[in-house]
């Protein structure tokens, strides 16, 4: 796929924008990126998703949260119901759109993690779509104040959902920058930098520092997996990177991501996207 990267401007009147669009059937090949966070929702169509190394098929309608420079793309293969036009809102914002001030309240806490997590990509189904939904159309006739009320009231429904799926890996991930999640960012940035080569617990734990047992516990903590999981992820993640990007092929996409071993970068990727590096690609072959 090829790669573009958008540059939307606002209205001079406007902190953010919503706008709703015909969709075309087709299988766009261009994945694209910009700086805004983006909340698409999706109606009366079935396809493939591609968000960041992510790849799956929907049917019906799709809600996603999009974060800042994640590579996205939607193959619309068919109408669900071929009397009505697919159709989407597509709203597209910064996270302080309403001042910096805002997110450091007490009150923000839910919506900094939303943010946070929207660096991967977050899908929402069952009730969160419909109520988002509602929400979404409301907005397509407001200005002004009624129309920034009703984004606040859109973020914090998606922010309190519990029907929220993250779908990207954290290779693609960019983390908050506040209070204990400085120290993650450190380590992150370390593994960013040096997963295709050996990581040592001790080496990441001696970046915070931290002995290796209170690391290993603040590091599951605070991510909800173990260092080994994190740094097997990051090097799937870009392995399917180079995959979907189509310059290298499987043995050349293991040895540019940390393994010397193949069979073990076979069953990790598996491990991690559910399929094998050459299924992955096959996948990807009949979506062009």
């Amino acid at each position: 796929m090829q790669y573009l990267y958008e540059n939307f401007t606002f209205p001079p009147n406007q902190s953010f924008t919503v706008r709703s669009d015909m969709l075309e059937v087709k299988k766009y090949t261009t994945l694209k990126s910009h700086v805004n966070f983006e909340i698409a929702l999706l109606e009366n169509c079935s396809g493939k998703r591609f968000i960041g190394d992510h790849i799956e098929d929907f049917n019906g309608t799709e809600l996603v949260l999009l974060g800042s420079y994640l590579p996205h793309c939607w193959q619309y293969y068919q109408a669900v119901d071929p009397m009505i036009q697919p159709q989407a809102i597509i709203i597209h914002f910064f996270p302080d759109f309403l001042g910096k001030q805002l997110l450091e309240k007490p009150e923000a806490k839910e919506l900094n993690k939303l943010f946070a997590n929207a660096a991967k990509g977050i899908l929402f189904t069952d009730q969160t779509i419909q109520r988002a939904k509602i929400v979404m159309q409301q907005m397509l006739f407001e200005t002004g104040l009624g129309r920034a009320a009703l984004m606040l009231r859109l973020l914090d429904i998606l922010a309190q959902s519990t029907s929220a799926k993250i779908l990207s890996s954290p290779y693609y991930n960019s983390i908050e920058t506040s209070g204990e999640a400085q120290k993650i960012n450190k380590v992150f940035d370390y593994i960013f930098q040096n997963f295709k080569e050996s990581i040592a617990l001790q080496d990441v734990a001696d970046i915070i520092p931290m002995s290796t047992a209170a690391f290993c516990r603040f590091f599951k903590q605070k991510t909800n997996r173990t260092l080994t999981d994190f740094v097997k992820e990051v090097r799937i993640g870009h392995a399917a990177r180079l995959l979907l990007e189509g310059v290298h092929n499987v043995t050349e996409a293991c040895y540019n991501s940390g393994y010397n071993n193949i069979s073990n970068f076979n069953k990790h990727f598996k491990e991690v996207k559910g399929l094998s590096p050459r299924d992955f690609m096959k996948q990807y072959e009949f979506c062009n």
